[in-house]
């Protein structure tokens, strides 16, 4: 099966090189344009484009796939087959009816649950012990095609953005490749998603934001839903934002005022609305990375104030 692939990050990248390892014949892989970086603003590829490159696979870096912009290039590859994994940009209805097995995409959550731009984060912020892949034929919708096979893995209560990504990008790179084998037996069906579902918005800024006020399992999740980026933060008594890497839920209890630091050991412990919260590692603004000991120890923060 010829087979055309379009990915952008490091979650793509691992697709890719399961399909390489398969042996599976891959055409061409679609990246999107190289992104100035650093200080420098150096023009550097995407994860996905870089191992195309290391594999001596041609790459294809389309400014628009709209208006028949890619047709021509589209029929010198034919695909038969077009495996699209956090590629960022829309595939025209020309695109998705050229290939015979149409295009199938691996979507990081368990179908209708979490369309969208972050389901991974939404899905830990919300609580959840189980997330998934789920393999879709594509339509022009988003997220809302049938579905041809899902992954399910388990969201362990410490595991953070980063943990569940990984564990998601070897699940995806097991369904895609079920699903390639289904689509090349003639075996693959394909279930209607029906009409619920929920949608993971894009993690804007105000999604950042910690409010003690809230129930310390809430907090906890916002907290580990985005970390290691884009990192959920407060502020210090002096409005110095704080960001948070890590924290876990404390056996202390309290009855100071919300968003308190009621306690100081190896941890920063701060009263939320139905326990404490305890912040581990931490980024100060202006600083790297540090334990929130080095800041305790550095008379930067103090039992009393008040985060937030």
């Amino acid at each position: 099966m010829r087979i055309l692939f379009m990915g952008t990050p490091d979650f793509a990248r691992a697709n890719l090189q399961a399909l390489c390892d398969k042996g599976m014949e891959v055409v061409g892989v679609v990246t999107p344009q190289d992104k100035p970086k650093g200080r420098g603003l150096t023009l550097t590829p995407c994860d996905v484009k870089k191992y195309a490159l290391e594999k001596g696979l041609p790459v294809y870096q389309p400014l628009t796939l709209k208006d028949g912009a890619f047709l021509d290039t589209l029929k010198e590859l034919d695909p038969e087959l077009i495996v699209v994994v956090a590629y960022g940009k829309i595939l025209p209805k020309y695109v998705l009816d050229y290939p015979k097995y149409g295009c199938i995409n691996g979507h990081a959550s368990i179908l209708p649950e979490y369309r969208g731009a972050a389901p991974i984060q939404r899905a830990i912020i919300d609580g959840k012990t189980e997330t998934g892949v789920s393999i879709q034929r594509m339509d022009i919708g988003i997220d809302t095609g049938d579905v041809i096979c899902v992954e399910k893995v388990t969201i362990e209560p410490s595991d953070d953005f980063e943990a569940v990504h990984d564990k998601l990008a070897v699940a995806s790179s097991k369904g895609l490749l079920k699903a390639v084998q289904l689509l090349s037996d003639g075996k693959a069906t394909y279930t209607p998603q029906g009409d619920e579902f929920t949608y993971a918005e894009k993690i804007t800024k105000d999604d950042c934001y910690i409010d003690f006020n809230g129930a310390v399992n809430d907090v906890h999740n916002r907290i580990r839903g985005l970390s290691p980026i884009p990192l959920s933060f407060t502020r210090t008594a002096d409005g110095k934002v704080l960001k948070i890497v890590k924290a876990h839920i404390s056996d202390k209890s309290a009855n100071g005022k919300i968003g308190e630091v009621v306690f100081l050991d190896s941890s920063i412990h701060v009263k939320c609305k139905d326990g404490v919260i305890a912040l581990d590692i931490i980024v100060p603004e202006g600083k790297g990375r540090m334990n929130a000991r080095d800041l305790i120890n550095g008379r930067k923060i103090a039992v009393g104030d008040i985060l937030g």
